[in-house]
């Protein structure tokens, strides 16, 4: 029974070192078919980002103890600090004037209303320490995803085409329609895996301003993987390997 429950866990969280194998298992794909291509570099410098973010991503699991001890110190400083104010004042005496009364009401909420501010700031300050943390992480994978983007650019179906007539400045094209595809498809692949490790971050840290910019990412590399999906989808009819409905 302890057994089921296992796995069935496994399955609801994100496993770093499974997404790291399925990276390194795309990029010997890519050596398999295109050695010597950018892709495969690119694919190299995924695995290492994504080894930085795994191990970052466990590392925000763990609270920031030192923060905490000196949150905990500053909150009971606040405490007897206003324990003292009140023990310096004595509201039951009237007869000093009202002025007088006034300005001791005045005191204790000034400093109460500062302490507590102080002590909402600290509380939060954990937080957002793992925020800069995380936004570090997630510039370099969106920096990653453009890579990705930049390299599937000029991968133009229409240049299979007879009729493609290229100009002077017109890269080179050496990818038959198969290859192309393939190229393609691991472009979309590494999109994919880029939103996984962002995923990493997520679920370490449970903040939703965390979450939200995580779920940036993944929309970026899921709108770039729709518009590869576009061209292996021309690239497919053209050859005659995709039937249109109907």
């Amino acid at each position: 029974m302890q057994s089921g429950l296992d796995t069935s866990a496994r399955y609801r969280t994100i496993d770093a070192a499974r997404v790291i194998a399925t990276a390194e298992l795309l990029e010997a794909r890519i050596a398999d078919r295109f050695p010597e291509s950018g892709l495969r570099r690119v694919a190299v410098e995924l695995i290492s980002l994504g080894k930085d973010i795994a191990r970052e991503a466990t590392e925000l699991e763990a609270p920031i103890r030192w923060l905490r001890v000196m949150t905990v110190a500053t909150i009971l400083v606040g405490v007897l600090i206003i324990g003292f104010v009140m023990t310096i004042l004595s509201f039951d005496r009237i007869d000093t004037g009202a002025f007088d009364f006034v300005q001791g009401i005045e005191a204790t909420l000034n400093t109460l209303l500062l302490v507590g501010l102080g002590m909402i700031t600290l509380t939060q300050m954990e937080v957002r320490v793992k925020r800069r943390r995380v936004f570090t992480g997630l510039h370099a994978l969106r920096s990653m995803i453009h890579v990705i983007d930049m390299h599937q650019l000029t991968k133009d179906p229409a240049a299979l085409s007879e009729a493609f007539q290229p100009s002077t400045h017109s890269p080179k094209r050496t990818l038959s329609a198969p290859e192309l595809s393939r190229y393609l498809d691991y472009c979309s692949e590494m999109l994919s895996i880029t939103g996984k490790f962002a995923a990493l971050y997520a679920q370490s840290v449970n903040d939703d301003v965390v979450v939200r910019a995580v779920n940036d990412v993944e929309s970026l590399g899921s709108n770039l993987s729709r518009k590869i999906w576009q061209k292996i989808v021309m690239i497919a009819e053209q050859s005659g390997t995709l039937r249109r409905p109907g």
